[in-house]
């Protein structure tokens, strides 16, 4: 039984599931979709008869294929493993795990290739995919065998680190925001040493082995540091090996301190050994409560865990980063991939990390409650369904709020020397605002919807993830078919009708209705038109949409929380 028999049940279990096969067979025809939306947008309609326009389609289409492939993996290897471990946790089932005979290695190994085993899945089903890439032309079939390296060696460090990180700490929000500033941060350090020591050093060239996009930026233009007229092989060995060194050493450190930080000191009851009664027992007093008891409890206790201040302190390092960047940039200068000056770079960046992690703690306030097996006690108290619902948001927003606040600083500063004008930072400050009200809805509904805490997770995480990469290949393809775009337009209109079946199906996935069907169908197309809007260099316009778009969502998910909240739990039905 490879890695145990946590491994043996997953993949005996997994294909008997109807999503198992519509998770792979789904991530296929979308790789198809996009294919041809990029297809329509490079040629639109016009007879290709020049065979090196096709190769550079080609090219064009495997570079857009890795960049997404390769975050997607890592992303998802690391959501599936910090979120299996959590999950036994929560349950108090891992304590049961603990009790077997089962040796730590099983224990690790098994958690780490089971929640590996879609991931893997899934870039085997994109094999045939680049295999059409390769018969269009403009790549070798040693770029795309390293390419899958650097794919499977990021993805299974992505994995380990959320697997330490999962074994490490008590909380599931700690362990999903901790997994992904982790993640970020590696990743920035490794560009920001390579950067700063010279990729030509040393230093330099051993810090940039364990960023995966600079690896792959190799592998996709193997000519660009190339000066001379010799053949430079193609080649990605030493990034894949020290992705897999790091991935062993993570697996280590989580092996050997297993059973040191599980189970954690909470599950020891103290006991009185010297005889004294209880009621000599000095007794403590007790707290006043709030008239909402449950916005009380998510801020005025320890509901998350004792150590939210490392989040917080990896957030402002990544945001130190930021202004690292912004400094050696000056603020302005050449736009990133010919789309978004320095400044708005740093600012999504940070912005996007803040719009995951409040969509973590939303989804992980409700399935919180449901694994610790609190929610009905809490339902059966006098406690309105506006109080809890309301409550829960208040504390998603005071619990984050330095993470919502310091990317609109970032923006206000440079509003205050005059780099931003005081209109465009209202602008920015209004979209933001609604964007974090649309995530931490988001994970609220994710978390009634889903009764199992694994899927709403990944359902309510995966959606905003989506949601990012869609906007960035959106912008891309506008780019690439700027001079011809109301030719290309009907191909773009495919893209967001599939994005809006994808998105009702996550939406309305237990109590579908009018409103979450027009937010779905509303969202890609009006998100589609602010980023053309943005691309001709409008403001308001952008603001309005995106308000209007995220807005109409947000209270679509509100009001039946609201107003029906036995409902949306599926506790009754309405006929």
């Amino acid at each position: 039984m490879f890695a145990g028999p946590i491994f043996s049940r997953e993949a005996l279990t997994a294909p008997r599931q109807t999503r198992h096969f519509l998770i792979r067979a789904g991530y296929v025809a979308a790789m198809f979709v996009l294919t041809y939306t990029a297809a329509q947008a490079t040629f639109g309609w016009q007879t290709v008869r020049n065979v090196g326009d096709i190769a550079r389609f080609g090219s064009l289409l495997f570079q857009m294929f890795a960049i997404v492939q390769v975050t997607l993996m890592m992303f998802f290897a690391l959501l599936f493993a910090a979120g299996n471990v959590a999950q036994e946790k929560d349950r108090q089932t891992l304590i049961l795990l603990l009790m077997t005979d089962l040796h730590d290695p099983e224990l690790v190994l098994g958690k780490l290739w089971a929640s590996f085993l879609t991931v893997a899945v899934l870039m085997a089903a994109s094999v045939p995919v680049f295999g059409v890439v390769y018969l269009l032309g403009g790549v070798t079939l040693g770029q795309i065998g390293w390419f899958l390296g650097i794919c499977a060696a990021a993805a299974l460090a992505a994995g380990s680190w959320g697997t330490l990180v999962a074994y490490w700490r008590e909380k599931t929000f700690q362990t999903l925001a901790i997994g992904v500033l982790g993640l970020v941060l590696l990743i920035g350090v490794s560009q920001a040493v390579s950067g700063l020591a010279g990729p030509n050093s040393a230093v330099g060239w051993a810090a940039g082995l364990l960023n995966p996009y600079r690896a792959l930026a190799e592998i996709l233009d193997p000519l660009a540091g190339q000066s001379g007229l010799d053949v430079r092989p193609v080649s990605a060995l030493g990034p894949v090996l020290a992705m897999l060194g790091l991935s062993l050493v993570f697996n280590v450190v989580t092996t050997l301190r297993l059973r040191i930080w599980n189970p954690n000191r909470s599950v020891f009851i103290p006991t009185r050994t010297d005889g004294a009664d209880d009621d000599s027992v000095t007794k403590s007093k007790h707290r006043a409560i709030w008239n909402n008891p449950v916005i009380w409890r998510e801020i005025r206790t320890r509901a998350y865990g004792r150590k939210m201040f490392v989040i917080k302190l990896a957030y402002l390092v990544a945001a130190g980063f930021a202004g690292v960047y912004l400094w050696q940039a000056g603020g302005e200068g050449e736009p990133v991939l010919g789309m978004i000056s320095p400044l708005g770079f740093a600012f999504v960046g940070l912005g996007l990390i803040s719009l995951m992690l409040v969509n973590a703690q939303g989804v992980t306030a409700l399935t919180g409650e449901r694994d610790g097996q609190t929610l009905e006690l809490l339902l059966m108290t006098d406690v309105t369904a506006g109080e809890f619902i309301f409550g829960k948001l208040g504390g998603i927003l005071y619990n984050t709020k330095e993470l919502i606040l310091i990317p609109p600083a970032l923006i206000g500063y440079f509003a205050l020397d005059g780099t931003v004008s005081p209109e465009n930072f209202l602008f920015v400050l209004i979209g933001f605002v609604v964007l974090v009200c649309f995530a931490a809805m988001l994970g609220l509904h994710s978390g009634l919807s889903f009764e199992n805490s694994r899927s709403a997770i990944a359902n309510s995480l995966g959606t905003m993830f989506f949601l990012f990469i869609g906007i960035f290949i959106f912008m891309l393809l506008l780019v690439e078919a700027r001079s011809s775009f109301f030719v290309q337009f009907q191909s773009f209109i495919v893209f967001i009708g599939v994005g809006s079946l994808g998105l009702y199906s996550s939406l309305g996935h237990k109590n579908p209705s009018a409103a979450l069907r027009i937010a779905s169908g509303l969202l890609p197309f009006l998100t589609f038109y602010s980023i053309t809007e943005f691309l001709l260099n409008g403001t308001l316009g952008v603001c309005l949409w995106i308000s209007v778009a995220y807005g109409f969502a947000t209270v679509a998910m509100l009001i039946p929380a609201v107003s029906e909240l036995d409902v949306a739990l599926g506790r009754a039905t309405l006929e």
